[in-house]
């Protein structure tokens, strides 16, 4: 008893009135060396049980008497919200002081001073609102074949510039790769290597089963020995347009998007392996470390199995990670596993997660069109003229006759929409289900962002101005298809991604990697941004262009704004969470395409400094 007595004079220390009263009840038991009655033990152990629910439900005092409070001066601080500022006070993970040196001094007299970044200029900690954590652990774990130079946790993977590069490029991985087991190589792009079918790739190999993994990561290219493996053949197609039919009547090899929906299950085996996950989720992890991202949303939870996907989270994402992660459930993957009961399972998630890692956020990710990089992403007339896709339109995933009804229920619910829409019909399917279900409910104001954001047009950014809508930009469409679209879309690549305008119409823009389709580098893709520079030298639409305040804003508050979380992460302000970003110089006075070579000394996430350390 006396050690019970102990312990909660320990906790009621913090509230002198309830120490008291702890103090009171149990100072008798704890002195008497002789057995109390059963009954009066009881009765005991209820009071001072009461006591501790009333305890742990009070307000903490935050005072500096009560938790040491930290000054953390610096060469600068970019506070996002409110300009510049020398030095930021730290208690309990939170900010609690923004300001001058001397002020925070005169503020907090018993704080401690901490110089270790006092060379150095603190940032906003540094958000990337889209990446698919399992689906890039399967990519990084697979050999690269991509259309251009491409940064991977093993170091950066020369482009293979045209057809002829890129198939002997994949014969070369075949050859280093013994046995017959089947092969997965990924970066395919046909706009930069043309045309893949089967009969490309039997002329690699006729004795393993070769498979080619677009770099959009929507598409797949079978040899025949594949395509006999995976048990892909001509019936898939009178279910799926994603299964096209050669001239013989036979799959031509490719299986792409609503396919994808049978064909993962079958392919899952080859790219889901503990030990690939593993390699993969450990060097996604040093990529965000190496770029001081603080916080990432995962846009696809659920979509390979949450049994899986929970059960990889728990193996591989620890509290060593230095990066928080949200998770953000995709709206077919919870509605085929709960049919019709997922926003009541997604709000049991978000309840039993709002104290751990990773955290399941009050959002859903659904899917109007499909992919940019793969030309499936759904036109306005004239379509694509050009491109594996000439001729056609693009791809529907939830058409417009639908839309409003599959938004409809998570709205009511009270979900903030995170959805995928790429071209320039898809905006406008996206905009005006809004529309729709906006009047149906105009005492719900909850947001909705437009996720890659492909082709935008004037119009478009006109009418999300009038509702509560945001973009979140795909960052490297522009830099890595900038100059090749002109051959698919010809002059609507002048639409491609336009922040400026998004910005200037008083949208919340943020731009994200999607990685592992781009590394996850804010400060790269910031840089791009600024630029509007492509792979070739060139520039797209330069009016585009960002300032640096807006580029800096975008990976931070308004990418914390997708997110719903603007108001805990995103700026330095007092009251959110002490997330930074330490930066060996200020963004804001360097050179545009200087910021990816911005030297990151690490992170504070939650107060904690947490210098790079690589694990690989």
């Amino acid at each position: 008893m006396l050690i019970v007595y102990n312990i909660y004079i320990e906790l009621g220390g913090r509230n002198k009135s309830l120490c008291m009263v702890l103090h009171m009840q149990l100072e008798p038991l704890a002195k008497k060396r002789y057995k109390v009655s059963m009954k009066t033990l009881m009765k005991t152990i209820g009071v001072f049980t009461l006591i501790l629910i009333v305890w742990a439900c009070s307000p903490r005092n935050h005072d500096v008497s009560a938790v040491t409070t930290i000054i953390y001066p610096a060469k600068t601080i970019l506070t996002v919200s409110t300009g510049q500022a020398e030095a930021v006070a730290v208690q309990d993970g939170m900010i609690v002081g923004v300001g001058g040196f001397s002020e925070m001094q005169i503020k907090f007299p018993k704080s401690q001073i901490d110089n270790s970044f006092k060379n150095h200029v603190l940032v906003p900690g540094l958000i990337d609102p889209h990446v698919h954590m399992i689906l890039g652990a399967m990519m990084y774990a697979r050999p690269f074949a991509p259309p251009w130079d491409v940064q991977t946790p093993n170091g950066i993977v020369k482009g293979l510039a045209d057809r002829q590069a890129f198939l002997k490029g994949v014969a070369k991985i075949e050859s280093e790769h013994k046995g017959k087991k089947p092969l997965v190589v990924y970066g395919y792009h046909n706009l930069v290597h043309g045309a893949l079918d089967k009969h490309d790739l039997d002329a690699i190999t006729t004795e393993r089963p070769l498979i080619i993994w677009h770099y959009s990561g929507h598409d797949f290219y079978l040899n025949t020995k594949a395509l006999a493996h995976l048990k892909v053949d001509a019936s898939w197609a009178e279910t799926y347009i994603g299964v096209p039919l050669g001239e013989d009547g036979l799959p031509t090899g490719r299986v792409y998007e609503d396919a994808l929906e049978r064909f993962f299950p079958v392919i899952g085996k080859l790219l889901l392996g503990p030990s690939d996950i593993k390699k993969g989720f450990n060097g996604f992890e040093d990529m965000l470390t190496s770029s001081g991202v603080t916080s990432v949303a995962e846009l696809g939870y659920g979509l390979f199995g949450l049994k899986l996907e929970n059960t990889y989270y728990k193996l591989f994402y620890g509290k060593d990670f230095n990066t928080r992660l949200y998770l953000v459930p995709e709206h077919r993957a919870f509605a085929r596993k709960y049919q019709g009961s997922q926003i009541e399972e997604i709000n049991k998630l978000v309840a039993k997660t709002s104290d751990k890692w990773p955290r399941v956020l009050p959002q859903i990710k659904l899917f109007t069109d499909a992919a940019f990089y793969s030309q499936t992403m759904r036109l306005q007339e004239p379509g694509y003229i050009a491109g594996q896709s000439a001729g056609h339109a693009g791809v529907w995933v939830t058409g417009p006759d639908i839309l409003a009804d599959t938004m409809r229920p998570y709205w009511q619910a009270g979900f903030d929409i995170r959805i995928h829409s790429n071209g320039d019909a898809a905006q406008t399917a996206t905009l005006d289900a809004l529309a729709q279900v906006r009047a149906e409910f105009p005492d719900i104001q909850q947001r909705l962002v437009i996720e890659h954001a492909g082709l935008v047009r004037p119009e478009h950014i006109a009418q999300a101005k009038t509702m509560n809508v945001g973009i979140s930009a795909a960052s490297h469409y522009v830099h890595y298809m900038g100059e090749s679209y002109v051959e698919a879309i010809g002059e609507r690549v002048k639409y491609m991604t336009p922040l400026a305008s998004s910005m200037r119409a008083g949208l919340p823009t943020t731009v994200h990697s999607d990685a592992p389709l781009a590394p996850p580098s804010p400060l790269t893709a910031a840089s791009v941004h600024m630029l509007r520079s492509t792979r070739q030298g060139g520039v797209l639409t330069p009016s585009e262009r960002l300032s640096p305040e807006q580029a800096l804003r975008a990976i931070t508050l308004d990418a914390a704004w997708a997110m719903g979380l603007e108001t805990e992460i995103g700026s330095i302000e007092v009251g959110k969470r002490a997330d930074f970003t330490v930066l060996a110089q200020n963004p804001l006075t360097t050179k545009a395409e200087e910021w990816p070579e911005i030297k990151i000394w690490g992170v504070v996430l939650d107060g904690v400094k947490k210098p790079i350390t690589i694990t690989q």
